[in-house]
């Protein structure tokens, strides 16, 4: 989807925004042969994937026209939205005892091709003249550690990236107007510069070309289903769109 949106940089052109959508933690799926190494009750909990994520990424990616970028395997077995050098969080702590080859071969069969495919798609876009913005869709469990997430939606973004500022902005203040009974916060419950894909992308391209921003969901609001989910499904898409004008 391109947009009406323009990313303005001294001294150069406008660009407008090709929109760009992936979701790491789509999957709880569990390869056949880490099955016996991962409890099979852990697999509904946030600690395997994102509760809602996919079919929030798949109805933006219905309505707003643009493709999807879904992972394909559980964070239980390797993060997508982690780099390389995060060996604490790349792999979880059941996979913990695997040697080096093995660790490996999860790399090149599941985290190479994923992240491959998804910075090559938006390198071409670049080349193509256009400012890419990249939501990167998430979900967050609502209580961690004993604490209450306080908050339905956040936007975590580069707080020194300009446009990426810019655009939360809009897409909070049309949030707000669409659904006044959500909460929305900016960098929360995560800080948009920790390590994440969009982290990554940022540093291969400059901000004129490149905007990444994560969308996270509290998963609250997918358990407990009814009218607060119905209004998230409609006004998300919503906002975004008005948020690209």
């Amino acid at each position: 989807m391109r947009t009406e949106f323009t990313v303005t940089q001294k001294h150069s052109k406008k660009k407008d925004l090709s929109l760009f959508l992936s979701c790491e933690h789509a999957s709880n799926k569990i390869p056949a042969a880490y099955q016996k190494r991962i409890p099979e009750k852990i697999l509904k909990t946030h600690h395997a994937y994102d509760l809602g994520a996919l079919q929030m990424v798949r109805l933006l990616s219905r309505t707003l026209k643009t493709p999807a970028y879904t992972g394909v395997v559980s964070r239980l077995v390797i993060d997508l939205n982690r780099s390389l050098h995060n060996r604490k969080t790349l792999f979880s702590r059941f996979l913990s005892n695997l040697n080096e080859t093995e660790r490996q071969t999860i790399l090149k069969q599941f985290y190479h091709p994923y992240r491959n495919r998804i910075e090559t798609a938006v390198t071409a876009r670049i080349q193509d003249n256009h400012c890419v913005l990249h939501l990167s869709i998430h979900s967050f469990t609502p209580i961690l550690r004993g604490h209450k997430r306080n908050a339905d939606i956040g936007l975590l973004f580069d707080p020194a990236h300009r446009q990426e500022a810019v655009f939360c902005r809009r897409l909070r203040k049309n949030l707000a107007a669409l659904a006044p009974g959500f909460k929305i916060r900016m960098n929360y419950p995560y800080l948009g510069i920790s390590d994440a894909f969009t982290t990554q992308l940022r540093k291969q391209h400059p901000s004129k070309h490149y905007l990444g921003i994560e969308i996270e969901m509290n998963q609250r609001i997918f358990i407990e289903g009814g009218k607060k989910l119905q209004l998230l499904r409609k006004t998300l898409p919503e906002a975004i769109r008005l948020s690209l004008k």
